[in-house]
């Protein structure tokens, strides 16, 4: 199920702002201390109500909905949505867990409730509902789960995720970590799968990177009334961040306005991959595109466009370089690769440029190397595993804090770092980082990995830093998946050498809304 939100009370997002859990605790604190008691909780609750109404809307007539009241605010934020709903003429129920809460709004709340003649469900019934196709309301547990799903809990969260049940998440899904984006507990843990989310406050990085957006579905940001925020922790890049920075084209403009950028790889046997970035450079503006690889040249009979050199001039006169697609392991591709970090021009890490770099023993020397270049030129993009390697860490710790990981890889080669997966990573070397908010499960083949990589050394090489060209490469990149998918109305079978195209596609359109 899509539901469609758009159009609720209270929900109105700060473009763009991502704030961790801390943050947020310390913006509720404030607040608690200025309104009256229960006014942010009710406040919530009319939140979710107005959810849960919209999803109700869009099912059939007197679909029951039944909140899922765990111990702490959460529960009880569900439960007075509840009780709100059912005064609205809905067919409420509850279900509680063998912990209730102990104190406060949440226990003044459940006392409401009882109060009202209601009681709670067994487990059994409430799967029934699910099956039955009734909303269910996740108020289990928030941004404060500190541990696994256990118990009756963990048992709830299974269940219902296998009977495809109809859940609109409360804060957070339950289960899943508001800074990370993991699932507490990693392979180990579960957490609900919710078709929507309601987040209060402001928008948190866990809901946009790692498993969560497998679990959190259509994303509302309710900010409860709240007016007064510090200064974000973290960026969401999406169209409008991206339409304001990519700049326009004058009408003197000419092939030398743009850059050189040579793309260094397709060792024997893996030219593709260096085509493919080539392709991409010329896609995203380069004015002029070489392609060099350790084995001779690479050329690409569909696409005369894209240079030869051979690898001794590979680095000549040439503004950005990417080097790592299907460049292999051979001694000679460790030889240009040193080279590529002691020139001058603006450079791309990929693929297997990053695999030297982390099979030297300890990747400290050439950290400090890729440090003494100039600062905001150099970009590495490592998949999770990639990244792995290069902190010498294993990969499942990778998934358990994408964005804690891609500072630390950042801080250490004192590189711009672009995570990659589902909400990409883009971290710099002085811990500034943001969340992509563009991507499709199409990108999710062979070769797109390297479209990204010339795309981002064409941005490089039209002037932009390395951190603004990150941000825009990858942004453009996941949105030209989002096309496709769209166009073709599946997630399935899209070629890397149709992504180009697409990209070149997304910045025209950018900069046409920016104009407008």
């Amino acid at each position: 199920m899509d539901p469609d939100l758009t159009g609720c009370p209270g929900m109105a997002p700060a473009p763009g702002a991502l704030f961790t859990t801390a943050t947020i605790r310390g913006i509720e604190r404030a607040w608690l201390a200025r309104l009256p008691d229960g006014t942010l909780m009710d406040r919530a609750a009319r939140a979710c109500a107005d959810a849960a109404e919209r999803i109700a809307w869009q099912l059939p007539r007197g679909t029951p909905l039944i909140a899922l009241a765990g111990p702490g605010n959460n529960g009880g934020d569900a439960l007075l949505a509840a009780l709100k709903l059912r005064e609205s003429g809905f067919t409420c129920h509850a279900w509680s867990g063998a912990a209730p809460p102990a104190g406060g709004e949440a226990h003044a709340v459940r006392e409401r409730w009882l109060a009202s003649g209601s009681g709670f469900l067994r487990s059994d019934e409430l799967l029934r509902y699910a099956r039955d196709g009734a909303i269910f309301i996740d108020g289990l547990f928030g941004i404060g789960l500190g541990r696994a799903l256990d118990g009756d809990y963990a048992l709830l969260a299974r269940s219902l995720n296998e009977s495809g049940c109809i859940a609109l998440g409360v804060d957070v899904p339950s289960g899943i970590d508001a800074d990370t984006g993991a699932v507490v507990g990693g392979s180990a843990g579960v957490a609900l799968r919710c078709v929507a989310t309601v987040t209060m406050i402001a928008d948190k990085p866990g809901l946009h990177t790692g498993a969560a957006p497998e679990y959190v579905g259509q994303l509302r940001v309710a900010d409860l009334g709240t007016d007064e925020f510090p200064p974000p922790d973290g960026l969401l890049v999406g169209e409008r961040w991206v339409a304001e920075r990519l700049r326009t084209r004058a009408a003197s403009s000419h092939k030398g306005s743009f850059g050189t950028v040579c793309v260094i790889g397709g060792a024997r046997g893996m030219g593709g991959a260096a085509l493919l970035a080539g392709r991409g450079a010329s896609a995203a503006g380069a004015g002029k595109v070489y392609v060099a690889g350790p084995d001779g040249p690479v050329f690409d009979p569909g696409q005369p466009q894209l240079m030869t050199r051979d690898s001794e001039e590979a680095l000549a006169d040439v503004s950005a370089v990417a080097i790592g697609c299907g460049l292999g392991s051979s001694h000679a591709a460790s030889v240009l690769l040193g080279r590529a970090i002691a020139s001058p021009a603006a450079l791309l890490l990929d693929a297997d440029a990053l695999n030297i770099v982390a099979s030297q023993g300890t990747p400290a020397a050439s950290f400090a190397r890729l440090a003494a270049r100039a600062p905001d030129t150099t970009i590495l993009t490592p998949h999770p595993l990639e990244a792995a390697r290069l902190l010498g860490i294993g990969s499942a710790e990778i998934a358990a804090d994408r964005i804690g990981c891609a500072r630390e890889l950042a801080r250490r080669s004192a590189c711009v770092v672009v995570l990659k997966g589902a909400g990409s990573v883009i971290a710099e070397p002085g811990g500034n980082w943001a969340v992509n908010a563009s991507g499709s499960p199409a990108l999710a083949s062979a070769g797109t990995g390297d479209v990204l990589a010339g795309v981002a050394a064409a941005l490089l090489a039209q002037g932009y830093g390395a951190h603004e060209a990150a941000l825009l490469a990858v942004w453009l990149h996941g949105r030209a998946g989002e096309r496709w998918s769209a166009s073709h109305r599946r997630h399935c079978g899209m070629s890397a050498a149709q992504l180009p195209g697409l990209i070149c596609e997304e910045i025209n359109d950018c900069r046409e809304q920016d104009a407008r």
